[in-house]
């Protein structure tokens, strides 16, 4: 197997998320989108203690045109949506959901955050949606950390969940409207694994924390997303410590993106009707209890 270089190394950068902390690898002022995944955040906050968890995190907001994704590591999160979805996920599990046509949610820390230590690690992941699909039905698919399919090294040193697409064998059980692959992985370290992807896709991984020796590279450390060429077909990664990883690859897109806010279309004509389809309601209504 060809391995695939590393094209650039791109730092989580500090930022602020309407007042929560987060850190931000994608997009930079170097790299806006890498086709078809157009955000990254990593969040790894203390719940408040001096408010209601249904108060705290991010209460009721729009999106349309693409799939917010949310990865859970640590605590839980509690999705409610203009749907009429209600659901807690806790960690090692994601909510998926493709926000197509349009959909309001919230997303709180769960009614017991306190009780399970009362911290939130999650990662948030925007996927681009191809244009056929941008107009399609809204759906949501929560994803327990029991209901993830999973591959263990012989040696008990990795753990790899198959989230999206396929990956050594193991398909992940969500439909996702663009082509990709996606993982979370830990490591042991002195964890080697190596991973064959689809020479056409565009291939990235985030580390939340530890350090990598990527095959070809040399040593990469936490808070840093790889990015890979399109120059071969895989990757190997050694763990130099206890290592968290987000794996993705996807088949580019190849289309226009306009995005304002919480909306990403193809032109601005798009932009301006999702506006205006949110003010008039065509979203729907979320109202938290």
């Amino acid at each position: 197997m060809k391995r695939r270089s590393v094209a650039r190394l791109l730092y989580a950068h500090e930022a602020d998320m309407g007042g929560l902390p987060i850190r931000q690898p994608l997009p930079t002022q170097q790299v806006q989108q890498i086709d078809p995944f157009l955000l990254l955040h990593h969040a790894n906050i203390k719940a408040p203690s001096h408010m209601k968890p249904d108060s705290a995190g991010v209460g009721p907001h729009p999106h349309r045109g693409f799939s917010p994704v949310t990865f859970i590591f640590q605590g839980g999160v509690h999705h409610r949506d203009s749907r009429g979805n209600d659901s807690t996920i806790y960690a090692g599990g994601a909510q998926w959901m493709n926000a197509g046509m349009g959909i309001i949610h919230s997303e709180r820390p769960s009614h017991d955050i306190h009780e399970i230590g009362g911290r939130q690690e999650i990662i948030q992941l925007w996927i681009n949606t191809p244009a056929k699909n941008k107009m399609d039905q809204p759906a949501y698919f929560p994803l327990a950390s029991a209901d993830v399919p999973f591959i263990k090294s012989d040696d008990g040193l990795i753990t790899m969940k198959v989230f999206a697409g396929e990956l050594l064998g193991t398909k992940g059980p969500v439909p996702s409207q663009a082509v990709v692959n996606a993982a979370t992985i830990e490591f042991k370290e002195g964890g080697k694994i190596s991973i064959p992807l689809p020479g056409h896709h565009n291939v990235m991984l985030y580390l939340l924390d530890g350090k990598l020796n990527v095959d070809g590279f040399g040593m990469v450390e936490e808070l840093h997303l790889v990015h890979f060429a399109n120059d071969g077909e895989g990757i190997s990664l050694s763990a130099m410590a206890d290592t968290r990883v987000l794996l993705l690859s996807g088949e580019p897109l190849n289309e226009p993106v306009v995005s304002h806010g919480p909306f990403v279309m193809n032109n601005q004509t798009q932009i301006l009707e999702a506006m205006r389809d949110y003010q008039m309601g065509k979203m729907g209504v979320l109202i938290e209890d």
